[in-house]
This record gives structure tokens, C-alpha cells and sequence, in this order.
């Protein structure tokens, strides 16, 4: 099993930035890709970002090009998600999730909250 625990949402004025950390704990060896997604309020939970485990190539949603990095730590088993430039519409509950090569074949993080107000 995977254990994935997010942190870093919060409050922040538009223009402004955050960084989210997802830690990963486990079978860590199983996870070939992680990801970031997120959920607004009456809205289908959309793929922000996501990134390779090993060898790190990464892509990302067109709304977020150019604002949002992706990034990862293999030694602190952690994947980060920096946002800088946020939007009103960036406001979402953020998820983070592994792919891995064995049942379930995935993981998902509890969420962690970000809004975007002035």
C-alpha cells in the first residue's frame, strides 16, 4: 500500500503563490507517476500536473503552463506542486496521486484546500 499525505493549501490573494508537498510512504518502489489534480465546487476533478518518478518528465494542463511547476524530491519521497501567478479559477481542493505497476494501480491523497481571494 501507498500512503499519500498532502499539505501547503491555504488562503492567497490573487497573484500571489503556494507550494503543496505530497509525501509519500509504503510500497514507495511500486510508484512510477504522481500527479496533482484538482476539484473546484460543482466541477469534474481535472489533472493539473504530473510527473515520471524515475525519470521525471513532466506535463501539465494548459490552464496551468507557464504557472505551475511540478517537481520531486526521490530522496524525501515527496512531489511538490509550486503555483505562483494563481487565479480566482485556481481555486480547488488539491489532490495528489500515485500510479503504481500493482493493485490498485493507484493512490489518492486526502486533498488539501486552496483559495484564491482578494
Amino acid at each position: 500500500q501507498v500512503q499519500l499525505v498532502e499539505s501547503g493549501g491555504g488562503l492567497v490573494q490573487p497573484g500571489g503563490s503556494l507550494r503543496l508537498s505530497c509525501a509519500a510512504s509504503g510500497s514507495i518502489f511500486s510508484i512510477y507517476a504522481m500527479a496533482w489534480h484538482r476539484q473546484a465546487p460543482g466541477k469534474q476533478r481535472e489533472k493539473v500536473a504530473a510527473i515520471g518518478w524515475s525519470g521525471g518528465n513532466t506535463n501539465y494542463a494548459d490552464s496551468v503552463k507557464g504557472r505551475f511547476t511540478i517537481s520531486r524530491d526521490n530522496s524525501k519521497n515527496t512531489v511538490y506542486l509550486q503555483m505562483n501567478s494563481l487565479k480566482l479559477e485556481d481555486t480547488a481542493v488539491y489532490y495528489c496521486n500515485a500510479k503504481t505497476t500493482v493493485i490498485p494501480y493507484e493512490y489518492w491523497g486526502q486533498g488539501t484546500q486552496v483559495t484564491v481571494s482578494s
